[in-house]
């Protein structure tokens, strides 16, 4: 997506360009073939450039799928002397000693999570989701009086190699990165976190993988994977029907679209049936892995793997949920780019629920491009050490 800054806080969609992978680019989200992948970045980038009539100078990279993972910890710092007033270095160093904290900890569990050892782990990125002094929540604590400093800190994770990779590829893009960002963490930015009751479970379901995200009262709790995506039902109508995974996707989408007939309607719902039993199980078990007494009953679904019917149906009709406790029985509904308020698209191409991953990033790439605040810049310095 090619978009400008607007008037205040709001972002002007100018373009919109994607390419499709081939089969062999990425395995689950792990790229394999970086050329690739980076001639398709260009392509992209060349498409959307002729249709917004403008050139970008700067690139925000989104990464997701399996091999990316994240989680956020809150840390607690005691203060020497509660009646001193927090200045920028005692504020600095907070950040800089909760950080690694939080780092140390997630890398730790991440690493055995992944079965990747700590030493080929990589943090891809970090931010800083609250701050509270003796319990307020405060967008710059710079100037207040407090006995504790407590900050809510989210961190992802990638394997050294697929991270190199896609460092590889930004830099043979010839644009001012902005930066190399967790999708999951773009989206929550755009799902109003600033509102400290908001909580949802958020269900992308991509290519090559689902990625489910947790939002509790207004904090990003993690962000899981598992591999089971919208290529895996392609590969099955083709593998069955004996046509090409082309001739599979294009069947899958008029399927998703309602517009077959009743009797082969009827034989991709039986192809498809044992395929979504399993991505049902696999949402199950990544849910498992969240460790948390109450779940979020709000889901939000999007990617392009979700158009299928049964993806909703599924969530809103079986009994899977009943292995997990909910305030009250979960309803899933479809988030489109539309939900995204700082988004003016005028491209008129942002409307599928499978934008929204991108259309999240064009939020964040707003945020990013403007000024930095203290504790934007504070992090940065703390996030730059960490990489080298």
């Amino acid at each position: 997506i090619l978009f400008t800054p607007a008037e205040k806080e709001r972002a002007e969609v100018r373009g919109f360009s994607e390419v499709i992978q081939g089969g062999g680019e990425s395995l689950n989200g792990v790229i394999t073939d970086i050329a690739g992948v980076i001639e398709g970045c260009k392509e992209a980038i060349e498409k959307v450039s002729k249709e917004a009539h403008m050139i970008p100078s700067k690139l925000l990279l989104g990464v997701g799928g399996e091999a990316v993972k994240g989680a956020t910890l809150t840390e607690t710092i005691e203060r020497e002397d509660p009646q001193v007033k927090i200045n920028l270095t005692e504020l600095h160093n907070a950040i800089h000693k909760l950080e690694w904290r939080t780092f140390a900890a997630l890398r730790k569990e991440i690493s055995e999570e992944m079965g990747y050892p700590e030493i080929e782990t990589r943090l891809v990125d970090a931010a800083i989701l609250d701050i509270k002094i003796d319990g307020y929540s405060l967008k710059n604590p710079v100037g207040f009086q407090g006995k504790e400093i407590q900050m809510s800190i989210f961190n992802s994770f990638a394997p050294l190699a697929h991270y190199a990779a896609l460092q590889n590829i930004a830099s043979n893009l010839g644009l001012e990165m902005l930066g190399i960002v967790s999708e999951a963490y773009a989206l929550a930015r755009s799902l109003e976190l600033e509102d400290p009751h908001f909580s949802t479970l958020f269900i992308d379901v991509g290519g090559s993988t689902s990625n489910i995200m947790m939002i509790k009262n207004g904090v990003l709790l993690g962000t899981k994977m598992f591999g089971i995506g919208g290529r895996t039902f392609t590969k099955r109508i083709a593998m069955e029907l004996n046509i090409s995974c082309e001739e599979a996707e294009k069947l899958k989408w008029a399927y998703s679209a309602d517009k077959l007939e009743q009797k082969s309607k009827k034989i991709i719902s039986d192809i498809l049936a044992q395929d979504l039993d399993l991505w049902l199980q696999g949402v199950v078990l990544t849910l498992s892995d969240f460790k948390q007494e109450e779940l979020p009953s709000k889901i939000l679904i999007s990617g392009g793997g979700s158009h299928l019917p049964e993806i909703k149906d599924l969530l809103n009709q079986r009994k899977w949920y009943k292995k997990f406790s909910f305030s009250q029985k979960p309803q899933a509904s479809f988030m489109r780019p539309s939900d995204l308020p700082n988004i003016i698209d005028e491209s008129k191409k942002i409307r599928d629920p499978k934008n929204i991953i991108p259309a999240a990033l064009v939020n964040l790439g707003l945020e990013l491009a403007g000024e930095e605040t203290l504790i934007q810049k504070s992090l940065r310095k703390v996030i730059g050490i960490m990489k080298v």
